[in-house]
């Protein structure tokens, strides 16, 4: 850093309902960096608990700024100036009791460091902000973290490290596992969102870029622009390493892992059914492994941005941080009598993007995950495209063909379909599809060497209408999506962490392995959770496609140098008649 450091913090006591420090400087322990905070607190001598953010996005980029849509649907009492997207808004939660440190992580906004999200050293970082945040005069020493999706996954890592002062967490639609929630699904590169994400949100803030102040995107460094060249030193491009790392073995990979049973704080893991690209899992997973003895599982529905700051979701986040941060449990958070699992039914079709509408689904406490009763029950894949119950008797070998390499523009897709539901059918749990593979080459064209499987199941209400839900953009989406490169089939049976309903791929680089023309390959694939309420008359559509289908937005896995033409092309088969192919459902039988 050629520019000498300079201390520009300030202190506001009057302007606001809550004092407001600006720029305050936290020294980093490994001298990695420094990182930069804001603190919001209340006008009171008394000690008070702290939330914490610590993220790329911006301690200074208001909400309204960062996205003006978003910002002006949310519930009037989450708005104010100090407004920041996916955090904790300052004046509600001051105004409770509660003093708020949003950090910029380190390499963006005002904070000096090497710019790597996401990472060990980050994830180090946020470790001794929270211990800051702790020991401050006027900090009663209980930190707690809330905040949505990379404010959310983040807590994951920094609660595994145990740092002091943290008593709970709140990871709000937040991922767990960066490889398989986030970046390769099935082994297969979900680079679009990547991109979008990495240009839009985070590389567009980092520390010593020139021209943010004109573009309205927070104020300028304080110790002013680096030139180009040394930002790309300063920075581990989310764009570039994902595609140059294919394996969790791989360093750049391994580098990011942790244990999930070192999480040993209070948590409320907050999953939305809509989330069926990015963060359901992570949330369901991170729930199930932690080590915590008190944590719970909240499943909500609706869009990515809006539900957080819902008045009746506020009160809960409230409820569960007064509990642990406070002393103060009003609904038996902290002796463990609240319900370990609320649940939101997709009952009906009421649309999509519409919060009111979404309210008529109906909520159910259970007392654990996966739900104790459930009944896994196969549904068989016939040469004819239907989902029976009964094992098929396929009378000879015959295979269904559809060309590889489809994406969301040009789809490459084969469905089966079930008869009419009977009777109205809850399905809530995991899933996984057993498939028997192969494919071959187009005449002419070059030997593929790999081939990919994208899932999707679908939902046909009884008046033969696709039904959608409400997609992480608003956008409409299906039931639930899973994906599978045949090359990194292989499970690790004996991993603990192995389950029938949820099979474990290790994805290291000494599992690969060869996918032949002509050769056919039993595989299991791993689809994400889901929930719907079957009604009378209705109907479940199982796709199984070569790309990305209806329902995928921005989370498209179309790299070329992933899924190249050259590896990829050619036709890909699922067998009858040799072996069965079917998805295992998980039917919740009524009450």
């Amino acid at each position: 850093m050629p520019n000498q450091i300079r201390d520009i913090a300030t202190r506001d006591e009057t302007s606001f309902s809550y004092i407001f420090e600006q720029n305050l400087t936290i020294s980093l322990k490994d001298n990695s960096g420094l990182v930069r905070c804001n603190v919001y607190r209340p006008k009171t001598s008394e000690k008070v608990p702290v939330l914490v953010t610590y993220g790329p996005y911006g301690k200074d980029i208001s909400y309204e700024a960062f996205h003006p849509q978003s910002f002006s649907e949310v519930n009037p009492e989450q708005r104010s100036e100090h407004s920041a997207w996916e955090t904790p808004d300052p004046k509600f939660w001051t105004s409770n009791g509660y003093a708020v440190v949003r950090a910029d992580e380190r390499g963006t906004g005002q904070s000096m460091g090497k710019l790597d999200t996401m990472s060990r050293g980050t994830s180090e970082a946020f470790f001794d902000v929270v211990e800051w945040a702790a020991e401050q005069p006027w900090s009663s020493g209980k930190v707690g973290l809330l905040g949505i999706s990379y404010y959310a996954g983040s807590q994951w890592r920094v609660a595994a490290r145990q740092p002091k002062g943290l008593s709970c967490i709140i990871p709000w639609e937040g991922m767990s596992d960066y490889y398989r929630d986030r970046c390769r699904h099935g082994g297969i590169l979900s680079n679009k969102f990547i991109k979008f994400w990495w240009d839009r949100q985070v590389v567009s803030n980092q520390y010593g870029l020139g021209g943010r102040a004109a573009r309205n995107w927070g104020p300028d460094s304080i110790e002013g622009d680096l030139p180009e060249e040394e930002l790309v030193q300063n920075r581990q491009d989310q764009t570039v390493d994902n595609v140059n790392n294919k394996f969790r073995d791989d360093l750049y990979y391994a580098s990011k892992e942790y244990s999930m049973s070192d999480i040993k704080v209070p948590l409320l893991s907050v999953a939305n059914w809509g989330g069926i690209l990015l963060h359901l899992r992570g949330n369901v997973e991170g729930y199930t492994h932690a080590g915590s003895e008190l944590k719970y599982l909240r499943f909500i529905t609706g869009r990515h941005d809006l539900p957080f700051y819902y008045k009746e979701e506020v009160e809960l986040q409230r409820s569960f941080l007064d509990a642990f941060l406070k002393g103060e449990d009003r609904a038996g958070w902290a002796n463990g009598t609240a319900p370990k699992v609320d649940m939101v039914l997709r009952k009906g079709d009421v649309g999509h993007n519409n919060a009111e509408a979404e309210k008529a689904f109906p909520r159910r406490v259970e007392q654990e995950w996966p739900i104790a009763r459930t009944q896994y029950t196969k549904f068989h894949l016939t040469s004819d495209n239907g989902l029976v119950t009964s094992p098929p008797k396929e009378s000879r070998s015959t295979k269904i063909s559809y060309q590889a390499l489809g994406n969301l523009d040009n789809p490459h897709l084969v469905q089966f379909t079930t008869d009419a539901f009977e009777t109205e059918t809850e399905i809530t749990g995991h899933i996984v599809t057993h498939l028997n593979v192969s494919m071959s080459a187009n005449p002419g064209a070059e030997t593929p060497q790999d081939l990919d499987l994208f899932v999707t199941l679908r939902y046909i209400s009884p008046a033969g209408k696709e039904v959608f839900y409400t997609g992480t953009a608003g956008d409409p989406v299906p039931l639930c999506k899973g994906w599978l490169r045949v090359s990194m089939r292989q499970v690790d049976a004996e991993n603990p962490k192995h389950r029938d309903y949820l099979p474990h791929r290790n994805y290291y680089s000494t599992d690969a392995k060869p996918v032949i023309p002509g050769e056919v390959y039993p595989v299991d694939v791993e689809v994400w959770p889901t929930n719907v309420v079957v009604e009378k008359g209705g109907k479940i559509v199982l796709e199984i496609s070569s790309g990305d289908t209806q329902g995928s937005g921005i989370f498209q896995h179309n790299s070329p140098e992933d899924r190249s033409v050259e590896r990829f092309q050619g036709q890909n088969h699922i067998h009858f008649g040799l072996a069965e192919n079917y998805v295992t459902l998980p039917i919740i039988p009524s009450a």
